[in-house]
């Protein structure tokens, strides 16, 4: 598997304009009218796949194994979030993302990240053996 192309300094992003779904009750994570930190995590993971999302061999995705992330300001509904990620380690097949979020006046949230790469094929064998594990009654 070539990983030529995944190194250090490769960015993404994604933004939304914030909306009632994305608000903490809508998702169930609080009572306050603001992004709740369940999207604000979905953002970061989504600008980190945009990193590195074409640069992948074929056949092959990453899925996310860590986030340590602070969401330090809220951001009320109809204000835009730009969420970031930095590739800062490469280590096999293990990728390490800086990743932070801004509104219209301030970084919102920022932490670090890891995602490993897959082979699509194997992954999805992998998921289907344990749901025939659970549905055929065998346990592990």
């Amino acid at each position: 598997m070539d990983l030529s192309a995944i190194r250090s300094g490769l960015q993404g992003s994604t933004e939304i304009m914030v909306g009632t779904r994305d608000t903490a009750p809508h998702v169930g994570s609080g009572r306050i009218k603001v992004l709740a930190t369940p999207v604000l995590v979905m953002l970061l993971e989504e600008s980190a796949l945009n990193a590195v999302e074409g640069l992948l061999p074929a056949g092959h995705q990453t899925v996310g194994t860590r986030l340590d992330v602070s969401h330090t300001a809220a951001t009320p509904v109809g204000m835009r979030v730009k969420a970031h990620a930095e590739v800062i380690k490469v280590e096999g097949r293990k990728l390490t993302f800086r990743v932070w979020a801004e509104d219209a006046l301030e970084r919102i949230g920022e932490g670090v990240h890891e995602r490993i790469i897959v082979n699509v094929e194997r992954f999805d064998v992998r998921t289907q053996n344990k749901v025939a594990m659970v549905n055929g009654g065998g346990q592990k």
